[in-house]
């Protein structure tokens, strides 16, 4: 017998989806149901490595952990990897199968792999007593719906109930409701079970009106009304308001230890990835960040981060347009600090042989590190442990390029020359020793009177966070019927809104 299940669907992208899928499963496994998230298709640049060695988005990893279970290929088996306007790599359960354009994906390819999401669904349905799935974009994208895979594709596949979130802090929330439902085929309707109103700011009895009038008009109930809350984005897909929104960088208020704070500058290059790296950075007090896009903003940072990106070659040429790359070189002969992660990492080598991302084959680099880099068709995917500054280290690599490292200091696996480090491990500055270590030298370098705080834990952040999330849909929803709605799928009866879909 497959357990319980439920897709939280959005009226847009960015509504609330990753937030609200976790915040139900950390409600779920608070009331001892074993639980498992799941997103048929991710479009991100962001990303982890499962133990297995598998590449999955980071939402679902978070997801994860609010189930207090270990992430697999399953959750995500389908991973988009932007590599520009016209084109993604497609990771199909945790592995890179190829590169596709917009267009030949969902001219059949996304279609064919209806059957092994369904596969991945069905396995863990076996597994657990309730499987949350969370959709992409909006399930009225009436242009894509043939193909789709990942909003009522898989709702009618799976007869899963479908819980609309709204934010409604961008307004036109009830249009939004209404017209999503009344956009969608009678068999997709059947399974539209109601809504849930994100975002929302004020007294909640003069919204109880408008959502009476939407019961009356669409025949489904709202399950709840979330009151807007600073700082309860998880690793969600893309976009810098993403990560400066993270919950660690808007609820941490504790003042600096030291006499001084510390000003970390992260380059906004393009196609950038993992850019929540940065966010254990942002987890200690007195520790300020802020992503930039000009060189003349390095001028008093005490630290310059450069992320992991997609498109290293890209980022090479963005780097140097924009004059960050002489801005980076003054910084490095100076001996100013500068950390590389990934796609940063390369770039501060001397040169990169590739044939795979970019296609240009010999790219000079900054010049910085003793580091050539060649890009390898497999890609690594590894999680790495080891030491470094005297502390235990723990990360994530996912990246085709292979550095052949000729001199520095051994950094992780990478190297130091000077006050630049670079490394190819991602989530390394969540260990926290080292975290600490780490900016103690930066601070020494700087010239900054600042102390790490003694006690700064990102795990404990990161649990106090997911808990919040699951106090959000305990206190706001009505949980009751959201369970019977997980457990015995969508009510019998639901009534038509036309048009319904285009012919």
């Amino acid at each position: 017998m497959s357990g319980g299940g439920l897709l939280v669907a959005g009226t847009t992208s960015d509504a609330g989806k990753s937030v609200v899928t976790a915040g139900i499963c950390r409600w779920l496994v608070r009331q001892g149901v074993k639980v498992a998230p799941f997103k048929a298709q991710n479009m991100s640049l962001n990303s982890f490595v499962t133990r297995e060695g598998a590449e999955i988005g980071r939402a679902q990893a978070m997801q994860a952990q609010a189930c207090r279970v270990e992430p697999t290929a399953l959750m995500n088996p389908v991973l988009l990897k932007p590599g520009g306007e016209q084109s993604s790599q497609v990771v199909l359960l945790g592995k890179p199968v190829g590169e596709l354009s917009a267009r030949g994906y969902h001219g059949g390819r996304q279609q064919q792999l209806l059957g092994t999401v369904l596969d991945c669904l069905a396995e863990l349905r076996g597994t657990y007593d309730a499987v949350i799935c969370e959709g992409a974009g909006s399930p009225a994208e009436i242009n894509l719906r043939r193909t789709d895979i990942v909003n009522m594709g898989i709702a009618r596949n799976a007869r899963l109930p479908v819980l609309v979130v709204g934010d409604i802090d961008r307004g036109g929330v009830f249009a939004s409701f209404f017209g999503t439902v009344a956009l969608l085929s009678p068999e997709d309707q059947a399974l539209i079970s109601g809504f849930l109103v994100n975002k929302f700011r004020g007294d909640v009895s003069l919204l109880e009106p408008g959502l009476d009038m939407l019961h009356g008009l669409t025949g489904r109930r709202t399950y709840g009304v979330l009151p807007f809350q600073h700082g309860l984005g998880i690793d969600e897909e893309d976009g810098l308001r993403v990560s400066l929104r993270g919950t660690v960088r808007e609820s941490n208020t504790a003042p600096p230890v030291g006499e001084d704070v510390l000003r970390v500058a992260v380059c906004a290059i393009p196609l950038m990835s993992n850019f929540t790296d940065v966010d254990a950075l942002a987890a200690e007090p007195g520790v300020v960040v802020r992503f930039v896009d000009r060189p003349e903003e390095l001028a008093d940072a005490d630290l310059v981060v450069i992320p992991g990106t997609r498109g290293t070659v890209r980022a090479l040429e963005w780097l140097r347009e924009r004059g960050l790359a002489e801005a980076i070189g003054r910084r490095v002969a100076e001996r100013r600090p500068v950390l590389g992660i990934c796609g940063g990492f390369q770039v501060l080598g001397e040169h990169i042989e590739d044939e795979v991302e970019s296609r240009r084959g010999h790219v000079e680099g900054l010049g910085v590190l003793p580091v050539r880099v060649r890009f390898a068709r497999e890609k690594t995917l590894t999680r790495p442990e080891g030491e470094a500054l005297g502390e235990h280290v723990a990360g994530y690599e996912i990246h085709h390029g292979v550095a052949d490292i000729s001199g520095g200091e051994p950094f992780l696996d990478g190297c130091r020359v000077g006050q630049t480090w670079g490394t190819h491990w991602h989530g390394s500055l969540e260990s926290d020793g080292f975290r600490r270590a780490f900016l103690r030298e930066v601070a020494a370098a700087a010239g900054r009177r600042f102390v790490p705080a003694p006690d700064t834990s990102f795990a404990a952040l990161r649990e106090e966070q997911l808990d919040r999330l699951g106090d959000l849909i305990e206190q706001h929803a009505d949980t009751d019927a959201l369970w019977r709605l997980i457990e015995s799928g969508a009510p019998q009866g639901l009534p038509f809104i036309p048009p319904g879909a285009p012919a």
